[in-house]
């Protein structure tokens, strides 16, 4: 939640300067309190992003510190040890713990809906949203509590759309060799780059203010979203950039179609380091994780490699497909699992530390499926079905593992794209009871 000069903060310390302004603020407290207190402690750990006035709340409630202890206790950890302790630190420890068995040992719902009017291969999740779009002209942001589409964003007829992301305020597209801006309510503004400066864009990331445009020439352009305007064009590899990630201390890594991950500063221009897998395969997909300083890339014949920024060394690499690998993501507090998807249509999760496959899963497609209709969507419900260690991959029908273009990792949850009209959302869940028996790996 941003806080701006004529924001709702500043609006509620004004209030709080007036007579009868605290009593309105501890009004407030309590009826959250009374919300917060129906609500299990992995719920709560969520409603702690959501803005700085739930997280005083939820920090400060008595409710979430007992729910919290006795968390604890009931997975053999002793009083003493839980005390010493913050609260804070074991909250996210817990749900964490909580996300990473879901995913590797839960029962496997899966929500199917159409999207779409023709095949899409991107999506996008933050903050409870999805954002999803590539293949027909418009872009749809879905609330993935009601499945919902909150808002609509059409594509220009002129124009063909690449690659997108988005931020609370607005959304950032790839259109060709211009730049799309959309603000969340709707409005799009539309401006090209310099004449002779941009050739044909592959990928964008954005972290505000800038938009990063991965080319075909090998560079990455850097677009300033308030001036907007080409700031830099940073040279990062002799072929394709075929994929990019942006760090929050102003790294820029990019993928190459020549087999090579590059490491450059936003704000010198400079290179930092190259990374080289050992095949010589294309680089297709990437991700960095900002809590462990881990780079993780997939590549064209089914490698997953993993490198530690810090020190620039690779810490392993194992061959999880025979076939290109589209997609990885994780949750960004996650240091342990991460989930890649691909052309074979298998959702896998993988040890961030040692590559290990956690996880094979793909969707029950033969058995009948239920489906419901809320105010909002049709949904379509089937079952996920885990893959025996020993199984192989290619006598699963077709059917029941489309390809995966793209994921995006939630809480308990990953959202996929197959390049079809409809959107899936893997949903895992384990009892608590089971939970805190299980051992951690």
């Amino acid at each position: 939640m941003e806080h701006g000069p004529s924001g709702g903060s500043t609006a509620m310390r004004r209030r709080s300067g007036v007579r009868g302004g605290t009593r309105m603020e501890w009004l407030e407290h309590d009826i959250l309190c009374i919300i917060f207190s129906f609500l299990d402690v992995f719920d709560l750990v969520r409603c702690t992003a959501v803005c700085k006035s739930w997280n005083a709340v939820i920090r400060k409630s008595e409710l979430l510190q007992v729910l919290y202890f006795k968390l604890r206790r009931d997975s053999g950890e002793s009083t003493s040890s839980v005390q010493r302790k913050s609260m804070e630190f074991g909250l996210q420890e817990v749900a964490m713990k909580y996300h990473r068995l879901c995913l590797q040992r839960g029962r496997i719902d899966i929500h199917q809906w159409k999207a779409h009017s023709v095949g899409v291969d991107q999506c996008r999740m933050k903050m409870g949203l999805l954002l999803t779009g590539v293949g027909d002209k418009v872009m749809r942001l879905w609330s993935l509590d009601s499945y919902k589409c909150e808002e609509e964003y059409y594509i220009p007829d002129t124009a063909f759309l690449v690659d997108f992301d988005f931020d609370e305020s607005k959304i950032v597209g790839l259109l060709g060799s211009r730049v799309g801006i959309w603000t969340r309510n709707g409005k799009r503004s539309i401006f090209p780059s310099r004449e002779g400066t941009f050739s044909k864009g592959l990928c964008v990331r954005y972290i505000d203010p800038d938009a990063v445009i991965g080319c075909e020439d090998g560079t990455a352009r850097v677009f300033d979203m308030y001036s907007r305007t080409c700031s830099r064009i940073i040279k990062m590899h002799a072929g394709p950039v075929t994929c990019l990630a942006l760090s929050d201390d102003e790294l820029i890594l990019s993928g190459s179609s020549l087999g090579s991950v590059s490491i450059s500063d936003l704000a010198s221009d400079q290179r930092v380091a190259r990374l080289r897998p050992t095949d010589s395969a294309g680089i297709r997909t990437l991700c960095f994780n900002p809590c462990s300083h881990l780079v993780f890339a997939g590549t064209t014949v089914g490698y997953t490699y993993c490198w530690d920024l810090r020190t620039m060394k690779s810490l392993w690499e194992t061959r999880i497909s025979s076939n290109v690998l589209y997609s990885l993501s994780h949750l960004r507090s996650d240091n342990s699992t991460l989930a890649v998807g691909g052309i074979d249509g298998v959702l896998r999760v993988l040890n961030q530390n040692t590559g290990e496959v956690l996880s094979r899963c793909f969707i029950d497609d033969e058995r009948p499926i239920s489906s419901t209709r809320n105010m909002h969507a049709f949904i379509e419900k089937k079952k996920g079905i885990r893959l025996p260690e020993d199984a192989e991959v290619d006598r699963i029908p077709r059917t029941c593992r489309p390809p995966i273009t793209c994921l995006s990792v939630g809480m308990k949850k990953v959202v996929t794209a197959h390049n079809s009209k409809y959107i899936r959302m893997w949903k895992f869940k384990i009892s608590f009871v089971i939970w805190v028996d299980l051992p951690s790996r």
